[in-house]
């Protein structure tokens, strides 16, 4: 059984950045597609982005691309997401996730099956 815990979420000023871990345990991250998704007060849960088991492919929604960059160490078990020109409109609860893929990167939020407890990521001035 896969799981997760995120950490590095915080206050930044806009244009800031931050960097999110989520480190995994109980199993290895072989064939595991891993994702972030965030979700804000009265919003639904949406995608951030993934990256493949072997860090080949990589998918960012179209409001964080160029902003943000995931990447994964599988011999140290975590995952990433590096936050840049962060804005306003960034905040949320960060959410780390994970689903058995070989195949490649995943979308859809009721494809992954393990999620982290979220770490609270805040831009304001």
């Amino acid at each position: 059984q896969l799981q997760l815990v995120e950490s590095g979420g915080g206050l930044v000023q806009p244009g800031g950045s931050l960097r999110l871990s989520c480190a995994t345990s109980g199993d290895t991250l072989d064939d595991y597609a891993m994702g972030w998704f965030r979700q804000a007060p009265g919003k639904e849960r949406e995608f951030v982005a993934s990256i493949s088991w072997s860090a080949g492919s990589t998918d960012y929604a179209d409001s964080v691309k160029g902003r943000f960059t995931i990447s994964r160490d599988n011999v140290k078990a975590t995952v990433y997401l590096q936050m840049n020109s962060l804005k306003p409109e960034d905040t949320a609860v960060y959410y780390c996730a994970a689903v058995y893929s070989p195949g490649g990167t995943a979308r859809p939020r009721y494809d992954y099956n393990y999620w982290g407890q979220g770490t609270q990521v805040t831009v304001s001035s």
